[in-house]
């Protein structure tokens, strides 16, 4: 082991920062194996700890995001653990695993602890939030648990319907997605070139998306157009439409991406608009301007041939969500090449682990 590298100290090192009117209760810490190494003028900390919680509130927690920090203003200094798709109740404990890096410069004035863990967020059952939020984890949270009773609502629906062979059945196709699953890596930069990309100023053209059409969503995509090159979209446009009665304060635009053997692979949810986004009922807006995107796959780029986009996510100015439907997602081709939501997964380790009894009686507690 080198000199420089070291075992973290957990009485001296991190500081677990809890809020006086804090719904969790910190009940331990492990450190497990986590170090700190020196790098030139810096420290690297590598975390790898966890945390046991208690629900000290009254009401079911859903989900909690950790914001962890050295110096919270510096490259390298700052970063999030969330923990979604959970139902603790009141009194309740749970374990939150900590797996992240850390820089910390060397000649950081003043002492006490290297590393300060802090509650982002946390969301209850009833989608109310506590928490300061900095990490805009509410949004990010709202999101997963609305997706997750999307889904058990799903499956629920399977096993009244038409019993337990076809949730089995449903659970099974899951899984198998979840093999076959092959999203492709994004890398987004402002105002310029992403590093590692492969570009060709004899492919360089103007391509439309081509948008999928979901029937209820409250943003509907008008046109939208990128520069083509190898593996990068740069400068994209999409404009969409806010075809609700409430203002809308955040989009998120999917892509599809079709590379030049014909194959399809989803690129993930793009942040499409700025937090200070405010979309009044019948108006529309711009997306994603002055970004450039670099798509990949297993560290190998993928020429962009084709790209399809459609409406993943709304939020409206009231902090009220929306997400596609399963029937939806179902009458399209992205159920089959979007990865599972966090809470599918998590059902389809319940039947993998422990068989489709628990399976049921997991989906029967909500």
């Amino acid at each position: 082991m080198p000199a420089q590298d070291r075992a973290l100290d957990p009485a001296n090192s991190v500081k677990v920062d809890l809020q006086p009117d804090s719904p969790l209760s910190l009940i331990s810490m492990s450190m497990g194996d986590s170090r700190a190494s020196a790098r030139g003028g810096a420290t690297v900390l590598d975390l790898h700890m966890s945390l046991t919680l208690r629900n000290a509130g009254l009401r079911r927690v859903r989900g909690v995001t950790l914001l962890i920090t050295t110096q919270e203003f510096a490259p390298g200094g700052k970063a999030s653990v969330a923990r979604p798709c959970i139902d603790v109740a009141p009194s309740q404990e749970f374990t939150l695993p900590v797996d992240v890096r850390l820089v910390r410069p060397v000649q950081q004035a003043g002492g006490g602890p290297l590393v300060r863990v802090q509650i982002d967020g946390v969301l209850f059952d009833d989608l109310s939030f506590f928490g300061p939020n900095k990490l805009n984890s509410q949004r990010a949270m709202t999101f997963w648990e609305t997706e997750a009773q999307r889904d058990r609502s799903y499956f629920k629906r399977v096993l009244q319907a038409k019993g337990e062979k076809a949730l089995q059945s449903e659970i099974l196709l899951s899984l198998t997605k979840q093999a076959e699953h092959g999203q492709l890596d994004v890398a987004l930069s402002r105002n310029g070139r992403s590093a590692g990309s492969v570009v060709s100023s004899a492919s360089q053209r103007v391509a439309q998306f081509a948008f999928l059409t979901m029937p209820d969503a409250p943003v509907q995509p008008v046109q939208g157009w990128a520069e083509i090159s190898g593996n990068e979209a740069r400068s994209p446009e999409i404009e969409v439409l806010n075809k609700s009665s409430k203002p809308v304060r955040y989009v998120e635009i999917g892509w599809m991406v079709k590379d030049k053997d014909g194959n399809d692979y989803l690129a993930g949810s793009v942040p499409a608009s700025s937090n200070a986004m405010a979309l009044p009922p019948g108006q529309k807006s711009k997306l994603l301007p002055d970004t450039t995107l670099k798509f990949s796959k297993t560290g190998r780029p993928v020429d962009i041939q084709g790209m399809t986009g459609f409406v993943s996510e709304v939020e409206f100015s009231d902090g009220k969500v929306w997400v596609p439907s399963r029937e939806q997602l179902k009458g399209s081709p992205l159920l089959r090449i979007m990865a599972p939501s966090p809470e599918e997964q998590r059902l389809a380790d319940i039947y993998a682990n422990k068989g489709l009894a628990a399976l049921i009686a997991e989906l029967n507690r909500f």
